[in-house]
C-alpha cells in the first residue's frame, strides 16, 4: 500500500512551511515581550523564558524537519506501538513521585530540569492510530456496533485517563479532533446526536463534580461578580485587549504584563499581542492560522490514500480547534480552559509536539497532488 511512498517524494508545501515559520517568529517575539517582567522578578533574568523558548523551538524544528523526511506510511506500521507508548506515559503521570503537579493538574513527568506532558504525545498518537483504524475499517463506520462503538470506547478511555489528571482543556481538544475524523469517515448523524446528548450530560457532571470548574463557568458568565478571584484572569485579559485598539500600544508597551495578567506568556499570550499590536496585529495572526487551516485541508484532500487524508485532517483539525478555543477564552467567549496557543505560547512539550505534528503534515504534502 505504501511501497511507492518510500521511492518518490516531492517538495513540501512551502506555503505551509512559511506560515509555520512566521508564527514561530511572532511567538518568539511575543514570548519575550510578554515575559521579561515576570522573568526578571522570578529568576533575575529578563530573558529566562526567551532562552527556553528558543531551545524548545530549536528542538521542535529539528524534529519537524526530520519527521518531514520520513514517509508518513511509516507511522501506519508503528501506530499500535505509538499508541501503547502514549498509554504508558499517561498511566505513569498518575503515579505519585513520577507525575508532577502544576496548576492543580498532575499532567507532567519530570526529566532533569525539564518536563514533558504525556497528554500532548497522546493527541498525536491517537490521531495516527485512529487514522489507521478509519482507513482500514471505513466500510464499518456506519455500523454502531462494528465501527462507531469501538472508536468511541478508545477515545473516551483516553479522555478518562486525561481527566484523572485532571486536564479538561486537552481532553476536549482530543475528543473534538477525533469526532471530526469519525464524522468525516462517514459515521451516521443519528449516532452523533445520541453521543452529543450523552456528552452534554457527562460534561455537566464533570463541571458539577469539581468546584473550580463551576467557578470558571460563573466567572465566564459574570467575571465582575468576583473580580479579585474567579473573574480576575478574564477581566485582566479584556483590559489588555480593549486598550489595544486598532494599532496597539506598541511592541513591548503592554501594561497588563506588569503583574496584572498572571503568566501572560502562556495561555493568554494573545491578550498581550492584542494590547501591543492591536486589532491589526491580532487579525494578521488569525489570518496566518486561517492560511494554515486552508493549506492543511488542501493537503488532506489531495493525499494519495485514505490514511494520509485522515492523518492530515486530524493534525490540522487538532491545531485549528486549539486555536479557536484559546482565542475564544482570551476574548471572553467561553470559560477558561488552560489551552495554549499553538506556535505562540511559551511551552516545552506542547511546542515540540506541535512542530513534530506539522512535520508529519508536511510529509503528507510531499505526496499530495496540490
Amino acid at each position: 500500500m505504501f511501497r511507492n511512498l518510500f521511492k518518490q517524494q516531492n517538495a513540501p508545501d512551502y506555503t505551509l512551511l512559511g506560515v509555520i515559520l512566521a508564527l514561530l517568529l511572532v511567538g518568539i517575539v511575543m514570548v519575550y515581550s510578554s515575559s521579561y517582567v515576570w522573568a526578571e522578578y522570578k529568576y533575575g533574568d529578563s530573558i529566562f523564558y526567551l532562552k527556553r523558548q528558543l531551545l524548545f523551538t530549536g528542538v521542535g524544528l529539528v524534529g519537524m524537519f526530520l519527521i518531514m523526511a520520513i514517509p508518513y506510511g511509516t507511522w501506519h506500521k508503528y501506530a499500535k506501538v505509538i499508541l501503547f507508548s502514549c498509554f504508558v506515559l499517561l498511566l505513569l503521570v498518575l503515579v505519585p513521585g513520577i507525575g508532577m503537579t502544576r496548576g492543580g493538574a498532575q499532567s507532567w513527568i519530570g526529566i532533569g530540569a525539564f518536563s514533558i506532558q504525556p497528554s500532548e504525545f497522546m493527541k498525536l498518537g491517537l490521531i495516527i492510530y485512529l487514522s489507521v483504524y478509519l482507513a482500514t475499517n471505513q466500510k464499518y463506520i456506519t455500523s454502531f456496533k462494528k465501527g462507531f462503538l469501538p472508536t468511541l470506547l478508545l477515545v473516551f478511555t483516553v479522555f478518562g485517563l486525561i481527566m484523572l489528571q485532571p486536564d479538561l482543556g486537552t481532553g476536549v481538544v482530543l475528543v473534538l479532533t477525533c469526532m471530526v475524523l469519525i464524522f468525516t469517515a462517514g459515521a451516521k448523524l443519528s449516532h452523533f446526536i445520541g453521543l452529543g446528548s450523552l456528552g452534554l450530560v457527562g460534561f455537566l457532571l464533570l463541571i458539577i463534580s469539581a468546584p473550580y470548574r463551576i467557578n470558571r463557568i460563573t466567572a465566564f458568565l459574570n467575571p465582575w461578580e468576583d473580580p479579585q478571584n474567579t473573574g480576575f484572569q478574564i477581566i485582566q485579559s479584556l483590559y489588555a485587549i480593549g486598550p489595544g485598539g486598532l494599532m496597539g500600544l506598541g511592541l513591548g508597551e503592554s501594561i497588563q504584563k506588569y503583574f496584572y495578567l498572571p503568566e501572560p506568556q502562556t495561555d493568554f499570550i494573545f491578550a498581550i499581542l492584542g494590547e501591543e499590536l492591536g486589532f491589526i496585529g491580532g487579525t494578521v495572526v488569525i489570518g496566518l492560522f486561517g492560511l494554515l487551516f486552508w493549506r492543511g485541508i488542501k493537503i488532506s484532500l489531495a493525499a494519495p490514500d485514505p490514511f494520509g487524508r485522515f492523518l492530515a485532517l486530524g493534525i490540522v483539525s487538532m491545531l485549528t480547534i486549539q486555536v479557536m478555543i484559546n482565542i475564544s477564552v482570551v476574548i471572553g467567549l467561553i470559560p477558561v480552559t488552560g489551552i495554549t496557543l499553538p506556535f505562540l505560547s511559551y511551552g516545552g512539550s506542547s511546542l515540540t509536539l506541535t512542530l513534530c505534528s506539522v512535520g508529519v503534515l508536511l510529509n503528507v504534502s510531499r505526496y499530495s497532488t496540490l
